[in-house]
């Protein structure tokens, strides 16, 4: 549930696999992603890793952060 306090950002990503290898690793903890607002916002490898598959991590995103900065969802929407 988003409520009226929270940030969402959209975000649209196509980065190739072996762009992307470095990440299962777990010598990247954050990853920093450039919202469509121009916002650049860091998110955990841990959160992006699920949605890299042989292609690379590839579509549209909406992360949504509490008032707290804590992040409540990060989900591909398209």
């Amino acid at each position: 549930m988003i409520h009226s306090t929270d940030k969402v950002y959209f975000f649209s990503v196509n980065e190739p696999y072996h762009q992307c290898q470095l990440l299962y690793s777990g010598s990247i903890p954050v990853v920093v992603l450039t919202a469509d607002s121009g916002e650049r916002v860091q998110v955990p490898s841990g959160r992006i890793r699920q949605f890299i598959d042989s292609r690379g991590f590839y579509g549209r995103f909406r992360l949504v952060v509490s008032a707290q900065n804590k992040i409540k969802s990060f989900e591909r929407i398209a």
